[in-house]
């Protein structure tokens, strides 16, 4: 839900901007510069966690998850099922599962 997304970006946001950067700062401080590298570096991951979980609030918000204002490839998370067109199917005609096991398709190897 939107609120279960907006309470996910906020805690990422805490993380990101206080939790592990004064957790590198002690690190440094008491002699680990590694380690406070670590914690600078996971910092980097929960910021990105952040945006995810904010793009992702936009798009429920605005009723975009499943519904594209033009024709794009959906793939079933369960059967591997691909339809093409603005919204995904209600269920998928191959596995019976439903809208939410649906994601666009993206080929990156």
């Amino acid at each position: 839900t939107a609120e279960n997304l907006r309470a996910a970006a906020e805690g990422e946001h805490y993380e990101w901007e206080e939790m592990y950067p004064s957790f590198a700062q002690e690190a440094r401080a008491e002699g680990f510069p590694e380690i406070a590298q670590v914690f600078e570096a996971i910092a980097v991951a929960e910021k990105q966690h952040e945006r995810r979980y904010l793009g992702l609030l936009r798009n429920v918000e605005a009723g975009t998850v499943f519904k594209k204002d033009r024709p794009v490839v959906w793939r079933c998370r369960n059967c591997g099922y691909v339809h093409t067109g603005p919204e995904a199917p209600e269920v998928c005609p191959a596995c019976a599962h439903p809208q939410a096991y649906f994601e666009l398709l993206v080929e990156n190897w």
